[in-house]
């Protein structure tokens, strides 16, 4: 869908078959009139500035790098078709959802989108999450010996599969989650 679409886009046409989504129709008519509360300025995108109005995302220290993967096209603002796409991996439990979901932790950590963690990419998002708790010095010991424990292939980069085996025994799906009843009361 193009910009062009999304800024013309009135309540009343959205329909579940514009979107590859399992959203129904009620729940995308939900999240236009979200979104539409939080286009501050009425041009039919959320910047990162219409975003922060969300109390919950003020103190995340990764909304940036988040939205810079919910921006499907590149352009520094989400439109109405990526805010879809973007909360729909996080309001499903089925096995293809949690699947988008690791997909979208590891995109979080592939800084430069090249289909891997590399050392560097895992230094930068470590680095914004912790700040000044950590020196650099400590903070690149924890990366190498993250890097050198989930590194199955010994190539100094995670592949999309070692880090899913690294966090398989987390709960990081559960942590991306969204309840769709909480957020349409924004």
């Amino acid at each position: 869908m193009g910009d062009v679409q999304t800024v013309e886009l009135k309540g009343k046409d959205i329909q579940k078959d514009q979107f590859k989504t399992k959203f129904t129709n009620d729940e995308l008519q939900g999240l236009f009139r979200n979104f539409k509360s939080l286009d501050a300025n009425n041009d039919g995108f959320l910047s990162k500035e219409e975003f922060l109005q969300i109390e919950a995302l003020q103190q995340n220290p990764l909304v940036t790098r988040v939205l810079e993967i919910f921006d499907d096209d590149g352009n520094d603002k989400i439109d109405f078709s990526e805010f879809v796409h973007a909360l729909s991996i996080f309001c499903a439990n089925d096995q293809e959802e949690k699947d988008a979901k690791v997909k979208f932790a590891f995109r979080i950590y592939d800084v430069d989108n090249n289909g891997y963690i590399s050392n560097g990419d895992l230094f930068r998002i470590l680095k914004i999450m912790v700040g000044d708790n950590l020196n650099d010095t400590q903070l690149q010991q924890l990366v190498d010996r993250t890097v050198l424990q989930a590194d199955k292939d010994k190539d100094g980069k995670l592949s999309l599969s070692e880090f899913q085996s690294f966090i398989a025994n987390s709960d990081i799906e559960s942590k991306l989650v969204i309840d769709l009843a909480v957020a349409n009361q924004m």
